[in-house]
């Protein structure tokens, strides 16, 4: 039995792409991925994770990376409810890969408050029939989840470090990291606009460039 595990990486950060991953193994390798001590990617250190990525591509059948720049997430968070859309953007990634793979079942981290209803999401998308297993926390449970969280993980990783290189450090790239705020702000008050590494309908960049227009507004 073919089996595969798909998860994001960058769901919440204001800076870079979300990265959706899909791993594909034979059900008796499975256990190669415990044995080499694969797990949930926010538990492995950089180097670590690094090391696995290599070692999981190595024994995996398959694997698939979907990258969704700032500006396709932002247009379709901007046409309507933002958890909603990007539930629905995120299932249409995961079926790509799905299909692409083609398992016999795959395990997904749903990111839909509504497991089942995530999966029905990702099935309507399929021409094929396939199993899918969707789970919260499913990257914790399953190693062939936590196997692609890891190859997610990594190359979100190595886009953010391409992105620093261009603009200098700006953290994590996530709303709660005081560096990614001030670069924001920095960007505004230099050019008065964000680069398009910056996902503009998100809350932090909207608050912020709403704030600079009222001052703008009031100086004239």
């Amino acid at each position: 039995m073919l089996v595969a595990g798909v998860d994001d990486a960058g769901r919440g950060c204001v800076i870079g792409p979300l990265v959706i991953a899909g791993v594909l193994m034979e059900e008796d390798n499975i256990s190669k991925l415990v044995q080499l001590g694969v797990k949930d990617s926010k538990c492995l250190s950089p180097r670590r994770r690094e090391i696995l990525a290599v070692e999981i591509r190595r024994i995996a059948r398959r694997f698939s990376v979907i990258k969704l720049p700032p500006k396709d997430i932002d247009r379709v968070v901007q046409a309507g409810r933002k958890l909603h859309k990007l539930n629905r953007l995120e299932a249409q990634s995961m079926a790509k890969i799905i299909e692409l793979l083609k398992p016999d079942i795959a395990y997904v981290d749903a990111s839909d408050v509504l497991e089942e209803r995530y999966k029905q999401h990702i099935l309507e998308l399929l021409p094929f029939k396939v199993e899918i297993v969707s789970e919260h926390k499913a990257d914790m449970k399953y190693p062939i989840v936590s196997a692609a969280s890891i190859i997610a993980k990594t190359e979100r990783d190595k886009k953010i470090a391409e992105l620093k290189e261009k603009y200098g450090d700006f953290g994590c790239g996530y709303p709660s990291d005081s560096k990614t705020v001030d670069f924001l702000q920095l960007c505004l008050e230099e050019f008065g606009e964000y680069p398009d590494c910056v996902r503009k309908s998100w809350k932090t960049a909207k608050r912020f460039k709403n704030e600079k227009d009222s001052c703008q507004t009031e100086l004239i």
